[in-house]
């Protein structure tokens, strides 16, 4: 299965609808699986007796201006399917789950900061489709139990990915713990496991794929020096699209097959060894370690030098001078 990539648009629209179909744009063009924006309200994300918190001093006000207008959703998800990429928003309240829901889309996403809240995790289960969680801050491996257990309250058969996910925007490198893809893949192998990557730059989304990721989150703009809370640290469209190339390639280079010979390496077989006589051999003689030797090439139809052993002891068919190959068609 692809690497599932969501280019995370977040509020990075600036309430600016053209802004938000240039982001649309954006995405396909990097080659992502999914653009994904957030629906929420500043009434029913933050209480009204919010103290100032994290640099900001009026957190309603700042979540007000940043809102996704509730009538553009039809329209940005009519314009992702004319253009072929899927259409996601992350939910933040009932209402919000009941209109995506009715758009048609085909999961859900739950926030880091929301996937703590037991709540909101089985509301937003109740809908029934596949859900993407981000691991919630300060996630360990019993709060992510907590998460899939409260899921499987409300479904039976529940497709969920658990992104794991440093809540600090941006986190730093230090902080990543990239090793916990590891430990969730091996606690919990009934689900797939993803990146949602805050850190800045394209490094970690690769590196996360070559531990096993298969969803990467992305927060993406079109400029870094836009105004807005979250433009500074996200990725502009040339980077996105270069994180996009190193995690295909790096799926390319993870794959596993069962083939001893790759499609690359089928024209340097022939730089093998055969097993070819080391001095003349007459018919009747049999075949030993003084009158035989391995030597390149491998030539299909003859005895590669993994079955030297095998022939030793057997019989020849006819006459043999130095260096001529053994026939017997042995071969990988």
């Amino acid at each position: 299965m692809s690497v599932f990539v969501i280019a995370e648009a977040g509020a990075n629209h600036n309430r600016d609808f053209k802004q938000a179909i240039s982001l649309i744009d954006a995405a396909k063009a990097a080659g992502a699986d999914a653009v994904k924006f957030q629906t929420y309200t500043s009434e029913t994300l933050y209480s009204r007796n919010t103290p100032d918190f994290a640099g900001y001093r009026d957190i309603n006000k700042l979540i007000k201006d940043i809102e996704l207008p509730r009538e553009w959703q039809k329209h940005l998800k009519f314009y992702c399917d004319e253009v072929d990429i899927e259409f996601m928003s992350t939910p933040f309240d009932e209402k919000a789950v009941d209109e995506l829901v009715a758009l048609g889309v085909k999961r859900l996403k739950i926030s880091g900061f929301e996937s703590t809240d037991p709540r909101f995790v089985r509301m937003v289960a109740s809908a029934g489709l596949p859900i993407i969680v981000s691991a919630g801050i300060g996630s360990n491996i019993l709060s992510i139990n907590n998460i899939i257990s409260w899921i499987k309250l409300e479904q039976k058969d529940p497709d969920i990915t658990i992104l794991h996910c440093n809540n600090a925007y941006p986190t730093p490198e230090r902080d990543i713990n990239l090793s916990r893809i590891d430990n969730i893949k091996h606690c919990y192998p009934e689900v797939k496991v993803g990146l949602s990557d805050h850190t800045e730059g394209i490094l970690a989304s690769p590196l996360a794929v070559a531990k096993g990721a298969t969803c990467i989150e992305k927060h993406y703009t079109l400029s870094k020096s836009l105004p807005g809370p979250d433009h500074a640290f996200a990725l502009e469209p040339n980077e996105l699209l270069e994180m996009v190339r190193l995690i295909r390639s790096t799926e390319n280079m993870c794959k596993d097959t069962d083939s001893p010979l790759t499609e690359s390496e089928s024209r340097f077989s022939k730089a093998m060894r055969s097993v070819v006589a080391s001095g003349k051999i007459k018919k009747g003689d049999r075949f030993s370690l003084s009158n035989t030797t391995t030597k390149r090439p491998f030539l299909p139809g003859n005895v590669h030098a993994s079955g030297y052993y095998k022939l030793i002891g057997k019989i020849a068919e006819k006459d043999f001078e130095e260096d001529d190959f053994i026939p017997g068609g042995n071969t990988l």
